[in-house]
C-alpha cells in the first residue's frame, strides 16, 4: 500500500520474529476500498450518506421489517415535534416578552406553553418505542448477518480457505456483523439528528437566513477531527489485525488443555507469558499513538469550534443592536442555534461512525461476494449409478503458490470399485492429496478423474461428495456428544439408532461406548462440565464408525491405525475389510506396508508420480519401491537384538 505521510513504520518486536518469522501486519493494498477511505472528504462522506443509510434500512428490513418500519416512524414523528416545539418556544417568548400586564402575557402564553409540554410527552413516547424497535433489530441483524457470513464460508472450496489472501479477507469480515448491528444504532441517530436538525435549521431560516451558515461554521470543526481519527483507527484496525490475532492465540495456548502437559513438564508459561507481554506492549505503542495524535486533532478542533462560537453569538448582538432582530426571536434563536449544533455535531460524528461501521459491513459484502465466486458448484452432470471404476487419467495438481513443484504429476491409475486398493509411498508422495482429489475437495490443474467415463470436473459435486466417506489421519474430534461425533458424518439424514448401533459395531466401537459414563450421550470435550476425554484409539474407532454411519460408496481411509496397539490395529483392519466385504470401496493410505497385504491393489507414489501398480504379491516380486519399503520394514521387526558384552 502506498504509504501515507506522517505514518511511521510500526516497530516490530522480537517477539513477533522468533515466533511467527517477521512482523506480523497486514498490507492494506489487497484492501479495494481502502485508499478510498484514506483520502476520503467530508463532502465526499455526506455524498455517501444516502447509500449508507440505504444498506441499514436494507439490513433491518431482511431481519425484521415491522421494527425497521416503527424505527422509521418513529423518529420521523420525534423530527416534526421537535419542530412543532421550536414554534410553540418562539411564539411563548413572542407573549411572554410582550405587553404591560404580566398575568395577560402568562394567559397569551399559555396554549404555547400547553403545546410544548405535550410535544415533550410526545417525543418522550416515540423515543421508547424508536428504542424498543431498535433493541429487536440489532440482534437480528448481527444473527442474519453473522450466519450469511458462516454460510459462505463453510460453502467454498477448500483451496479458498487454504488461500491466505482469503483468509485476509476474513479475518477483517468476522467484524462485520457486529457492525451491521451497531449500524442500525448509527443509522437510528442519524436519521434522529438530521430530522431534528431540518427541524431546527427550517426555524433558523424563518427567524433570519444569516443564523444558519453560522450554525454550520460551528460544526465542521468536530466533523474535521472526527473524520480525521477514523481514518486512523480504520487504516490501524486492518494493519494489526493479523497481530491481535496472534496475540490471542498466544493467551489461549496457556489455556488450552492439549498444551497443559508440555507447559507444565517443560516450564513454557513463563516463555508464552514474556512473548505474550512483548506482544501486547508493541500494540498498546500503536494504541498510544493513535491517542497522542487523537489528542492533538481535537484541541485543534476545540479551538476552531471555540472561534466559531464566539463568532455566532457577536452576530446575534449585533442584530439585537441593530434592531434587526426582536428579543424573543433572539431568545428562540438560541435555542434553536444550541439545538441545531447538538444535532449536528451528532449528525456529524454518527455519520463518521456510520461510515466506519459501513466500511467493515463493506469488507463482509465483499466476502459475499467473493465466496459466491469461489463456492463449490451447484449442480453439474450425474454420476453413474452403479460405476465400476474410477480413473485418473494424467492428473497434475500442485497447490497454491507451489506451482513450480507439483503435489501429482502426471499420474494415471485406475481405482476399481468394490475392492480394497492402498495408496504407498513415502512422506511427500501424494497420496493424500490424490484422495483428496478423489473425494472432490480439489479438482485437477490438468488431466481429468472419471467415474465410469464421467468426468468428475463436471459432475455435481454435492452428489459426489454423497458416494465418498473419509477417515483422515487428523479427523476433527467434535466437541459434542459421542452421538453427533458419529451422526455427522451423514448431519443432513434423520438419526436413527439402529443406523448409529450398525456404525458403531462396524467400527468395533461397542466397548468404546459401553465405556463411557452416559454411551453415546456422552460429552466429548474436558472443557466443559460434565465433559470426558477419549484416548486416541478410541476416537480412532470413533472416527470409523462415523465413516460408516455416512455410507460413502467410497471409504477413504488415511493411516487408520496411527493411534491404535498391535491388538486394536489387526482388529480394525478386520473391521475395514468386512466393510469393502459388503460392497464398499475401501482406498487406503498406511506407512504399515505389512497391513496392505489384503489389498487388491497396490499403488506406489513417489515425488508425486505413480511408479508402480500390482497386487501386493506381484509388487514384492518385481523387487520395485513397495519391495524395498517393505524389507526395509521387516528388518525393524526382524533384527537380532545383539548379545551384551561379557563384563
Amino acid at each position: 500500500m502506498r504509504k501515507r505521510r506522517g505514518t511511521p513504520e510500526p516497530a516490530v518486536s522480537e517477539s513477533e520474529r522468533l515466533l511467527f518469522g517477521g512482523p506480523l501486519r497486514y498490507d492494506m493494498g489487497w484492501n479495494e476500498h481502502a485508499d478510498a477511505f484514506l483520502e476520503l472528504s467530508f463532502r465526499a462522506m455526506v455524498v455517501r450518506l444516502p447509500g449508507m443509510l440505504a444498506s441499514s434500512l436494507r439490513l433491518a428490513l431482511r431481519a425484521d421489517a415491522r421494527a425497521a418500519r416503527i424505527v422509521l416512524a418513529a423518529e420521523a414523528a420525534r423530527g416534526a415535534a421537535q419542530a412543532v416545539s421550536l414554534l410553540a418556544v418562539n411564539s411563548a417568548l413572542g407573549k411572554l416578552l410582550s405587553g404591560p400586564d404580566i398575568g395577560q402575557r402568562l394567559r397569551s402564553a399559555a396554549p404555547a406553553l400547553i403545546a410544548m409540554a405535550a410535544m415533550a410527552l410526545v417525543a418522550a413516547l416515540l423515543r421508547a418505542a424508536s428504542t424498543f424497535a431498535t433493541g429487536r433489530l440489532e440482534p437480528k441483524v448481527e444473527r442474519v448477518a453473522t450466519e450469511r457470513y458462516l454460510e459462505r464460508a463453510a460453502n467454498v472450496e477448500l483451496a479458498a480457505i487454504e488461500d491466505h489472501a482469503f483468509h485476509k479477507l476474513l479475518d477483517t469480515a468476522q467484524y462485520g456483523a457486529e457492525s451491521a448491528r451497531r449500524m442500525i444504532s448509527c443509522g437510528t441517530r442519524v436519521i434522529s439528528a438530521l430530522i431534528s436538525l431540518i427541524a431546527a435549521a427550517g426555524v433558523l431560516a424563518v427567524l433570519h437566513p444569516l443564523l444558519l451558515p453560522l450554525l454550520v461554521t460551528m460544526t465542521l470543526p468536530s466533523a474535521w477531527g472526527a473524520l480525521i481519527n477514523a481514518r486512523r483507527r480504520y487504516e490501524s484496525f486492518h494493519t494489526w489485525v493479523q497481530h491481535a490475532r496472534a496475540g490471542r492465540l498466544i493467551s489461549g495456548l496457556l489455556t488450552e488443555p492439549a498444551a497443559a502437559p508440555e507447559i507444565r513438564v517443560h516450564g513454557v508459561g513463563p516463555f508464552l507469558l514474556r512473548h505474550f507481554r512483548s506482544m501486547s506492549e508493541t500494540a498498546e505503542a500503536e494504541q498510544a499513538r493513535l491517542s497522542r495524535l487523537a489528542a492533538r486533532t481535537g484541541l485543534i478542533a476545540a479551538a476552531w469550534t471555540g472561534l466559531a462560537t464566539l463568532a455566532t453569538y457577536a452576530t446575534l448582538g449585533a442584530l439585537l443592536l441593530a434592531g434587526a432582530m426582536a428579543l424573543s426571536v433572539a431568545g428562540t434563536a438560541v435555542i434553536a442555534i444550541r439545538t441545531g449544533a447538538s444535532s449536528l455535531d451528532t449528525l456529524v460524528l454518527e455519520i463518521n461512525q456510520l461510515h466506519e461501521e459501513a466500511l467493515f459491513v463493506g469488507d463482509l459484502q465483499r466476502l459475499y461476494a467473493e465466496a459466491a465466486e469461489r463456492a463449490i458448484p451447484a449442480g453439474g452432470a450425474a454420476l453413474p449409478r452403479d460405476p465400476k471404476e474410477i480413473r485418473f487419467e494424467n492428473v497434475t495438481f500442485a497447490y497454491p503458490g507451489d506451482a513450480a513443484r507439483p503435489a501429482l504429476d502426471d499420474v494415471t491409475l485406475t481405482l476399481p470399485l468394490g475392492r480394497i486398493i492402498a495408496l504407498v509411498g513415502e512422506n511427500g508422495s501424494g497420496k493424500t492429496t490424490l484422495v483428496k482429489l478423489l473425494a472432490g475437495l480439489y479438482t485437477p490443474d490438468r488431466g481429468r478423474i472419471l467415474w465410469d467415463g464421467v468426468d468428475a470436473a463436471r459432475a455435481d459435486r454435492r452428489l459426489l461428495a454423497e458416494r465418498v466417506a473419509m477417515v483422515a489421519q487428523d479427523f476433527k474430534r467434535w466437541p459434542f456428544t459421542a452421538r453427533v461425533n458419529v451422526a455427522v458424518g451423514r448431519s443432513a439424514a434423520p438419526l436413527t439408532e439402529e443406523g448409529l448401533a450398525t456404525a458403531v459395531a462396524a467400527a468395533g466401537a461397542e466397548e468404546v461406548v459401553a465405556d463411557l459414563p452416559r454411551g453415546l450421550d456422552t460429552l466429548l470435550a474436558r472443557n466443559f462440565s460434565g465433559g470426558h476425554e477419549l484416548s486416541g484409539g478410541q476416537w480412532q474407532r470413533l472416527g470409523i464408525a462415523r465413516a460408516a454411519y455416512r455410507r460413502g460408496r467410497v471409504l477413504i481411509v488415511d493411516e487408520p491405525t496411527a493411534a491404535l496397539d498391535a491388538r486394536a490395529e489387526l482388529e480394525a483392519f478386520e473391521k475395514i475389510r468386512a466393510l469393502a466385504g459388503s460392497g464398499q470401496t475401501v482406498v487406503l493410505i498406511t506407512h504399515r506396508l505389512a497391513s496392505v497385504r489384503h489389498a487388491d491393489l497396490v499403488h506406489v507414489l513417489e515425488q508425486g508420480r505413480l511408479v508402480e501398480s500390482g497386487t501386493p504379491q506381484e509388487l514384492l516380486a518385481r523387487g520395485g519401491v513397495y519391495a524395498e519399503l517393505y524389507a526395509l520394514q521387516a528388518d525393524q521387526f526382524t533384527a537380532r537384538v545383539p548379545a551384551p558384552k561379557p563384563a
